[in-house]
């Protein structure tokens, strides 16, 4: 037997931290993906941290169908991670694993598929584990994908997209790996006073998805120059990147996306380009790591069932 599933990375377009104590978000699902595979094949969960994570993912799967009564086989397996989504950098890497790790296992075990859902909510639970108080909006991304407003325990999938003349000028830029984890980063916020600023990234946000609603692209640029002078306010933006997005301004604006770091890199940036072949050309001869933002609106997909 062999089964695959894959999920996608995440893109805040705003709203981080901030979403944490009850504010909305605005994130998009993009077409940078993790696949995780199955086979019953005898595999020993020993060494490194990736088989501790997919072992304690295997365990909590068991006890929710232990728990619910659920018959299943408990077979050994073999797993294989793909995955396109750079480690570690605000793009929900740890929440697309554990979505596809969760729906792989259960049909692993009952040899049916389960609901997004039943899918969501168990990756949800794994999540807390992995980092502690995440929001959740990070693994309904991956699970539901789409461009979706998050509030905790309130998700909505938006009837719009985010418009061509937005999208196809969007780059995601990497300013370096962050030293901290996104635990120790949502720790750190937890320790400010800094409510008054969650008050204006909830406003920003909302100006953001009207932004998008009317398609207009200098309401989208404000937003994003609003959100990260308020993640710099925050202390969640390191000098190494704030250097980067002057250097960067020349050519539009940008924000960091997802926890962010304050002693060396900050993760991804969304940075909204007036001139694209520019500012490629420019990345490319400062060799930074950049994607290209493209939506993606499936989420979790089943890649395969296959019996030998």
């Amino acid at each position: 037997m062999k089964i695959a599933y894959s999920a996608p990375a995440k893109v805040i377009l705003s709203g981080e931290h901030a979403v944490v104590y009850g504010k909305p978000a605005l994130v998009s699902a993009i077409n940078l993906r993790l696949k995780f595979s199955l086979t019953n094949f005898a595999r020993s969960y020993k060494d490194g941290k990736t088989n501790k994570e997919i072992y304690f993912i295997n365990q909590k799967v068991k006890k929710y169908l232990n728990e619910q009564k659920i018959k299943f086989v408990d077979r050994q397996s073999n797993y294989k991670i793909e995955s396109e989504i750079p480690i570690g950098r605000g793009l929900g890497s740890s929440a697309a694993l554990s979505v596809a790790v969760v729906a792989a296992f259960l049909e692993f075990y009952t040899g049916r598929k389960f609901d997004k859902k039943t899918i969501n909510e168990l990756a949800y639970k794994i999540e807390k584990h992995f980092h502690k108080n995440p929001s959740g909006v990070d693994n309904i991304a991956a699970c539901f994908g789409g461009l979706i407003s998050f509030q905790i325990n309130i998700k909505k999938n938006l009837d719009f997209k985010v418009p061509k003349n937005i999208e196809e000028k969007l780059f995601l830029i990497d300013s370096g790996k962050p030293k901290e984890t996104t635990k120790e980063m949502v720790n750190f916020v937890a320790t400010q006073n800094v409510a008054n600023i969650f008050e204006k990234i909830e406003i920003t946000t909302k100006a953001i998805i009207e932004s998008i609603k009317s398609e207009n692209i200098d309401a989208f640029k404000k937003g994003l120059a609003d959100n990260e002078k308020l993640l710099e306010d925050l202390g969640v933006v390191s000098d190494k990147t704030k250097k980067l997005l002057s250097s960067l301004s020349k050519f539009g604006v940008g924000k960091v996306t997802g926890a962010g770091g304050r002693k060396d890199g900050s993760g991804f940036i969304l940075f909204f380009a007036d001139d694209s072949k520019k500012l490629i050309k420019y990345l490319s001869k400062i060799k930074i790591l950049f994607y290209k933002f493209i939506p993606d609106n499936k989420g979790l997909r089943r890649i395969s069932t296959l019996i030998n």
